[in-house]
């Protein structure tokens, strides 16, 4: 395992497949009632700049799973708030804990956390990348269709499209996205998948994007951040919606798939969230099992 995980791209195939396999393992054990302390007498300390439901929850309680435990730090609750530089806090965290998981607005605030930390750094999320959520999609897609699929993203090429490309390159799964001109992936990302070995097909017409797919995935059209940008964005996605015309263009056992949390209505419509080929709730419960082995591979 490489010392931090800042982007996906970090792992290999073997990388990942390892952590999906001891992953099912975890899940299995915590349905069983089955708890040991893996971590036992390890900390975690959890950096927000920004705010969070799944990541915040499933982290914390990973650590309590695994007999650790876990320091929710806000931004201004750390002298980060008051100008402590991000190489000094992360010089003075790593002499106190195991690990640091950092959800930051700038990817840049997480690289430079990694640069200057004696123990390894998670992505949480950045505004380029969330390796932690691909991980849990990845599960999720592995348990209901296997890893051989065609994966039709809809929506903002955003940090969560950007991982899912580098997920599709290395573990070799087909992928397209249909976005408006304007909103594509990130170009370092398209071109290091392309490096890697597979870049997906870009489309502007989501019909196309989801013919044959095994699973669709969609996200806000405005993250966070983006909030000024909201109105504009809404002009330009209004024909990305996923509904259930669009569900029936592709694969009768397609799966839905969303990171959470959704505007309903905007991007994806209640019928199609609460319907038979959602899986949207299974992936925000596998945050939990995957949290769970890469902490375990990372320090345990």
């Amino acid at each position: 395992m490489p010392k931090h995980l800042i982007s996906l791209s970090d792992l290999s195939k073997s990388e990942i497949l390892d952590i999906l396999s001891l992953a099912e393992r975890l899940k299995d054990e915590r349905r069983r009632g089955v708890f040991r302390d893996y971590l036992k007498n390890r900390s975690l300390a959890m950096i927000f700049e920004l705010p969070s439901t799944r990541t915040r929850v499933s982290f914390e309680v990973a650590m309590a799973d695994m007999g650790g435990h876990a320091l929710h730090l806000g931004w201004n609750d750390l002298q980060l708030g008051r100008g402590e530089t991000v190489a000094d806090t992360a010089r003075v965290l790593s002499r106190y804990v195991s690990a640091i998981m950092a959800r930051v607005r700038s990817h840049e605030t997480v690289v430079e956390l990694a640069k200057n930390s004696d123990v390894p750094v998670i992505n949480g999320l950045s505004n380029l990348e969330h390796p932690c959520q691909i991980l849990a999609d990845l599960l999720t897609i592995n348990e209901k269709k296997g890893l051989d699929v065609k994966l039709a993203w809809v929506g903002d090429g955003n940090n969560v499209c950007n991982s899912m490309i580098l997920a599709s390159a290395i573990l070799g799964f087909k992928m397209s996205v249909a976005t408006p001109k304007g909103f594509e992936p990130d170009e370092r990302i398209l071109k290091m998948a392309e490096e890697i070995g597979r870049a997906p097909e870009i489309l502007s017409n989501p019909f196309d994007a989801v013919n044959e797919a095994d699973v669709i995935y969609t996200d806000v059209w405005a993250s966070m951040g983006q909030e000024a940008e909201r109105e504009e964005r809404l002009k330009a996605f209004r024909e990305f919606q996923v509904n259930s015309r669009l569900v029936e263009n592709a694969k009768d056992d397609v799966i839905v798939m969303h990171c959470l949390p959704a505007h309903r209505g905007e991007e994806i419509t209640d019928d199609v969230m609460d319907g038979k080929h959602s899986v949207v709730f299974d992936q925000a419960e596998n945050r939990l099992h995957a949290q769970k082995a890469v902490l375990l591979r990372l320090i345990g």
